[in-house]
């Protein structure tokens, strides 16, 4: 008998992790996402590659691995807040759940270079245009360049000039210790107030970093 409760245990447990978290999580969400001005949301994030009626609220999320980081990736995705903000130079880093509490980047393989991520802040509309595609980059979760001002292991050190976008998630959908990473530039910014859109200063071009 006590066997069979300590199954029961486990499975009540799988069933909470991978069903359960996801319906309160989408709960929490939708809550945000209806009055989400007036929350800590910094914003609403949008990528038509995972539908057009996605959008997921934006959280501060400290350093991502306190627990400011985990109670935001509960309820939508985590805003690194070393980071850069939305739009600015910089590097704006997002990270997010393949399963569980919502599973926003659940389609993250799925992402193809030049696809579009849209940003929606209290001000502005920023769109930026992905670099690389879900599959391409894979890093040990230890590995921190993706983190910087500058998301490339060659410029480790470097001063932005531009203003990027980063999405970090699990490569893989149970255990990993692995990380899928996704780079985008900033291709436009539309003032909510005015509808005037305008787009950053051409720079050169900047390869994907190539990763062993």
């Amino acid at each position: 008998m006590l066997m069979i409760a300590a199954g029961l245990v486990i499975l009540g447990w799988f069933a909470w992790q991978y069903w359960g978290t996801n319906i309160v999580a989408h709960q929490k969400q939708q809550q945000i996402l209806d009055d989400w001005e007036n929350t800590d949301a910094i914003g609403i994030l949008r990528v038509p590659r995972f539908g057009a009626d996605y959008e997921v609220p934006i959280l501060p999320g400290g350093n991502l691995v306190d627990p400011k980081g985990l109670q935001a990736l509960s309820k939508g995705v985590a805003w690194y807040e070393p980071g850069a903000k939305p739009g600015s130079i910089g590097n704006f880093v997002i990270a997010g759940h393949r399963v569980t509490h919502g599973e926003p980047f659940a389609k993250f393989p799925k992402l193809q270079r030049g696809d579009k991520v849209n940003v929606e802040t209290r001000d502005a509309i920023y769109t930026y245009v992905l670099r690389n595609g879900g599959k391409a980059i894979i890093v040990p979760f230890t590995v921190e360049w993706p983190l910087e001002p500058v998301p490339d292991p060659n410029q480790v050190d470097a001063v932005p000039t531009k203003a990027v976008i980063t999405l970090v998630t699990c490569s893989e959908l149970f255990h990993t210790n692995n990380r899928s990473v996704v780079i985008g530039d900033l291709r436009s910014t539309r003032d909510k107030d005015t509808g005037q859109i305008t787009t950053p200063t051409p720079a050169p071009a900047v390869a994907s970093p190539a990763i062993e």
